[in-house]
């Protein structure tokens, strides 16, 4: 497996950081994935999810209208990204890959990604993802829509 570029991202095209974003989600080795997330993110950045469908309209039963997952920072992004690796790539059932290409347009850079089973290359779903970054490049705020 490939080492992990853990270098400035400041200077990076919009597919490369797209590139480097979802190797972060699928690296094996916790110790790359927290050198990339401060690698990636501002110290203060922040990671939203819109949760799916069903998370959405149980909130809504008990009054909450707008429902939105934050994690702020290294430390609660790493936790964001450790716990989603267990959960979805180190069962060995699924990875994720970038699906088309990424686009940048001043400090705003989206692409899209899918979840995909590594039994037969089966899409599963896929997702939106919208980084806004800071001067140096990093990402002060991503924004996940998955679908």
């Amino acid at each position: 497996m490939e080492t992990m570029p853990t270098d400035p991202v400041s200077g990076l095209d919009a597919l490369t950081l797209a590139e480097r974003y979802i190797a972060l989600w699928t690296e094996p080795d916790e110790h790359r994935r927290r050198a990339a997330v401060r690698a990636l993110w501002a110290p203060d950045g922040a990671h939203f999810l819109r949760p799916p469908e069903e998370m959405v309209r149980a909130a809504a039963e008990l009054g909450f209208d707008a429902l939105t997952l934050e994690a702020h920072g290294h430390a609660a992004i790493e936790t964001r990204v450790n716990r989603s690796h267990a959960r979805v790539v180190a069962t060995g059932e699924y990875t994720f890959r970038a699906r088309g290409g990424a686009v940048r347009a001043g400090d705003v850079v989206k692409f899209e990604w899918e979840p995909v089973r590594l039994d037969g290359d089966v899409v599963t779903g896929g997702g939106l993802e919208v980084l806004q970054l800071g001067p140096d490049g990093t990402i002060v705020r991503d924004t996940m829509f998955p679908h």
